[in-house]
């Protein structure tokens, strides 16, 4: 009996996946490339450490890199950092040798 009664039950296969992938994608720093209109394009950077000042961050690329960006409130990604131009080497960089991020950490996504 305990058998059938366990068939009624929905199993779900990927319920202890989702709950690892969000403990280690949560220490990652993403960098992302969209593509807007013709040749333009928006570099978008996700997973500041929370000891970091989003504002302060997005003065000193928009100086360092001579472009624009924006801080953008996500609901489920929290604060996302838009620059204009494709900023994701020089980001990855920045990050690097400030010590905010380590190489392993940073994950680079687009063409």
């Amino acid at each position: 009996m305990s058998s059938i009664e366990e068939l009624s039950v929905p199993f779900d296969p990927f319920a202890d996946v989702e709950e690892n992938k969000t403990q280690l994608e949560s220490n990652h720093v993403h960098l992302r490339i969209q593509q807007r209109n013709g040749r333009k394009t928006v570099t978008t950077f996700q997973g500041l450490p929370k000891a970091y000042d989003a504002k302060k961050i997005l003065k000193v690329f928009k100086k360092e890199f001579a472009c624009n960006g924006s801080i953008e409130e996500h609901e489920e990604l929290g604060q996302v950092l838009q620059l204009s131009g494709d900023q994701r080497s020089k980001i990855a960089e920045f990050l690097v040798d400030e010590g905010i991020a380590k190489k392993s950490e940073i994950k680079i996504h687009g063409f």
